[in-house]
């Protein structure tokens, strides 16, 4: 039998696409160790014919420049984070955002345990908790200072602005997830200037 183990108080559309705990479990027994991908990492896939396609996909959507956003929540009493690029807004009414984590992320099992989230834009000084959050270590927040956000996730000082959502669905998208958040709070940083990543470095606006 299935059992799906899903937040309190979760809508009932993001419970209708909520994977199993069966499912969670196969990939956290998977991924004994933790895997979030650094900006520029990439899965390997196999075939030198796929390999050549693959690279050729990296290197024209490498051309997209992007901010860098470390997305976080609390589970179990503890703060879990994640670098992540693939960040977008969805919609203005209902106000909705979306992040697309690895179906090996180990954080993003956490934050499908928790139900929330918040996504802290990154500002230009902040390169080393890009490359922390990105890391497979056992403490990510190690001298790295944070508050509770209103949805109970972790908000990270000196961030240029964040977004705090609750989950409302989950898609299934090749070797991702399409994880759709709805906005419960927002605001604008302290920080001014926001970290960049164009063609697997970071860059400032100013450079």
């Amino acid at each position: 039998m299935v059992t799906v183990d899903v937040p309190e108080g979760m809508r009932a559309d993001a419970a209708a696409s909520w994977p199993s705990r069966e499912l969670i479990d196969s990939f956290l027994g998977n991924f004994p160790t933790d895997f979030e991908l650094r900006p520029g990492e990439h899965l390997e896939v196999g075939g030198e014919e796929a390999q050549a396609r693959a690279r050729l996909f990296r290197d024209v959507l490498g051309r997209y420049g992007s901010g860098v956003t470390v997305v976080t929540t609390v589970s179990q009493g503890q703060p879990v984070g994640m670098t992540c690029q693939s960040f977008t807004s969805v919609s203005l009414d209902p106000p909705l955002v979306a992040f697309l984590p690895t179906r090996q992320s180990r954080a993003f099992q956490a934050i499908q345990r928790a139900g929330h989230f918040c996504v802290n834009f990154l500002a230009a000084d902040q390169v080393d908790i890009s490359n922390q959050m990105a890391g497979r270590g056992e403490d990510k927040f190690a001298g790295i200072s944070w508050s509770p956000s209103v949805s109970g996730s972790a908000l990270l000082d000196g961030v240029v602005g964040h977004v705090d959502c609750t989950v409302h669905a989950v898609h299934e998208a090749g070797d991702h997830y399409i994880v759709i958040g709805r906005v419960v709070d927002l605001a604008v940083g302290d920080a001014d200037e926001p970290l960049l990543y164009y063609r697997g470095n970071y860059h400032t606006a100013s450079r």
